[in-house]
């Protein structure tokens, strides 16, 4: 008989059934709605396009579960046990669905548990609960026992209580089963080869009166479904929510490009950044919500490895807990107790950032960091004219001279001497605009590779100019470092500047400039095919229009920017570019592509003195 036909004190097991599962899912989706009600105390984040393409990547990173599996490494292989977990998730609810709600709780158990469908069901749950527990046990031991550095402190009741349960799960499942199997239940009957698994633990069963079975039956059914639904509830109380916000933080992930920074309606806007939990966006908030704590992100931040205030795990789960406080006050109308801003995350914490996105890169679901740190600069820079000395400096020369480098000597065109390079004012007749940046231009250092790329295009007869003493930042530090109005400024006038000349592509040697001009410029309709010169480069040598004759017989390695690679997926080009020269034999460094670290020059930092810790670079 099954547990749930059987009476209780003279309670039919249908009422307590019922009873239980109501009290479950009315506290599960009274705490949904507070929740619910927090997010939607951030500001409005617009229309989300492309629903094709966001369902099918979070099918592949959810349910696929690659949102762990690109973490894991020889040297890493803590993600495959969240795999093992996670799958097994997914493939208990619809058995929790169809088997147990539908069929248990509705009477129907004697139809769906007598069909082929609920005996090859039953195989995949067989298979799959072992893998859970071993998913459950290694996560256990490794936050209880190894104790990574990412996982400090992190040795909390809760986490044992969500490792424990998800453990207990299948086990109560495998004996919910070997007991039905050792009374003759389904899938007995159904086939020949009953699942494995239950069927061996049954024979723990053998000389059992059939009393005793049933007993053990019936207290496994109720056990396994307790824990059900003491988990359903436990989600919404603790870091178990992850598991339905992560789905949704995937989906509703900001749209290409990548790292592309939300723009501010400079005329529209009443105030600027965030100063307050609600300054932030929807989305952003359910990022907090998202959050899995397991560490990713910290473990591959510069920041965070040199010493700094910034832990962007950390930064996280404060901005977590400020909205959970803060979230019943707010929704009466009140006032935030905590200054977000000082007291929840300090300035030590936002001007850490070196904007490298490796955190994001490395986050299984799609927690969005950087935006966050730009917003509260934003903040400090234009509502609270807050910012570190030596930045402040880099933003007055911008406007001022149009180039971050107070002190230079150099002029715009000092480091094309000799080179015979054509210049837009004089004539506009190019192909291709070669935007040299300021550090190109204007660092003494990186005037070589201004000039080596130059002597290359010309090389390979390349009809190309420079804007020369017109050119004048992009504006990407202003806006890394906060000052949006300044960038907007740049943008506009640099946008008018290229329409005017009828500049259809442009070629760069600077990450950033590349980012900026390809990615964020077409913000304001400046729309252009911009490339890296390692691209065009590249293209050049496979055309035959350059050629590589001399020889270099050295151990070479390449470092990828953070904004050429993580922002832009350029990987290839500059490799192969390095392999092109006869007897170059090509290295990677430990750290790579995807993983590159960072070499601590981003988000203003070129202009921002490191006071913590050692020096990233």
């Amino acid at each position: 008989m099954s547990p749930i036909s059987m009476s209780y004190l003279g309670i039919p097991g249908y009422v307590i059934f019922w009873v239980l599962f109501a009290l479950a899912v009315g506290l599960f989706l009274r705490r949904m709605y507070q929740l619910l009600r927090y997010m939607l105390l951030g500001q409005s984040v617009g229309g989300f396009g492309h629903l094709v393409k966001r369902v099918s990547s979070t099918i592949v990173r959810v349910f696929g579960q690659w949102c762990q599996l690109q973490n894991l490494t020889a040297k890493n292989r803590a993600s495959l046990g969240h795999v093992f977990m996670a799958w097994g998730f997914f493939i208990f609810i619809p058995f929790y669905l169809i088997f147990i709600i539908i069929g248990g709780g509705l009477g129907l158990s004697e139809t769906l548990e007598h069909t082929s469908f609920f005996f090859y069901y039953a195989w995949v749950m067989d298979i799959a609960a072992p893998f859970i527990m071993l998913g459950a046990l290694w996560a256990i031991i490794r936050r209880y026992v190894i104790r990574p550095p990412r996982l400090k402190g992190e040795q909390t009741f809760e986490a044992l209580v969500i490792l424990v349960t998800v453990f207990i799960h299948p086990l109560t499942h495998l004996f919910k089963e070997a007991t039905g199997i050792a009374l003759g239940y389904a899938p007995v009957g159904l086939g020949t080869h009953l699942p494995p698994i239950s069927q061996a633990l049954s024979n723990l069963f053998d000389g059992a009166s059939q009393s005793s079975i049933q007993a053990a039956n019936t207290a496994f059914f109720w056990a396994h479904w307790g824990f059900v639904l003491f988990v359903l509830v436990f989600i919404a109380y603790s870091r178990y929510l992850h598991m339905i916000a992560s789905m949704f933080n995937v989906l509703l992930q900001s749209p290409p490009p990548k790292g592309a920074l939300r723009p501010i309606d400079l005329e529209k806007a009443e105030s600027f950044g965030a100063a307050k939990i609600t300054d932030f966006n929807r989305k952003q908030l359910l990022d907090l919500y998202s959050c899995v704590i397991y560490g990713q992100c910290q473990e591959v931040c510069p920041a965070t490895a040199s010493g700094k205030a910034l832990n962007p795990k950390k930064l996280i789960d404060d901005l977590k807990e400020h909205l959970l406080t803060e979230g019943p006050g707010l929704l009466k109308g009140g006032a935030p107790a905590k200054a977000m801003i000082g007291e929840v995350i300090t300035q030590e914490v936002i001007w850490a950032c070196t904007t490298c996105r490796a955190c994001q890169e490395a986050c299984p679901v799609a927690v969005e960091h950087v935006e966050k740190i730009i917003d509260m600069r934003r903040n400090l820079v234009m509502e609270q004219a807050s910012i570190p000395e030596t930045a402040e400096g880099a933003l007055r020369s911008i406007e001022d001279r149009g180039h971050p480098w107070r002190g230079t000597t150099l002029s715009r065109t000092d480091w094309a001497k000799g080179l015979e390079i054509k210049v837009l004012a004089d004539d506009k007749d190019v192909d291709i605009l070669f935007w040299v940046g300021c550090t190109g231009a204007l660092e003494e250092r990186s005037t070589q590779i201004s000039r080596a790329t130059a002597k290359l295009l010309k090389a390979a007869g390349v009809n190309f100019g420079i804007l020369g003493t017109e050119e004048s930042c992009c504006g990407e530090p202003a806006r890394r470092l906060g000052n949006e109005y300044l960038f907007q400024m740049q943008a506009e006038k640099n946008i008018g500047l290229l329409k005017n000349y009828g500049v259809k592509r442009i070629v760069t040697a600077c990450p950033h400039g590349y980012h900026t001009l390809k990615n964020e410029y077409p913000q304001f309709g400046g729309k252009f095919e911009v490339i890296h010169h390692t691209q065009l480069i590249a293209r050049l040598i496979k055309e035959g229009k350059l050629k590589v004759n001399n020889s270099l017989s050295e151990l070479v390695t390449y470092h990828d920017a953070c904004y050429l690679g993580r922002y832009n997926d350029i990987y290839q080009p500059p490799r192969r570019l390095v392999k092109a020269i006869p007897g170059i034999k090509m290295v990677e460094m430990e750290r790579n592509k995807e993983n590159s670290f960072c070499c601590g020059g981003g988000g203003g930092h070129m202009w921002l003195e490191e006071h913590e810790g050692r020096r990233i670079n």
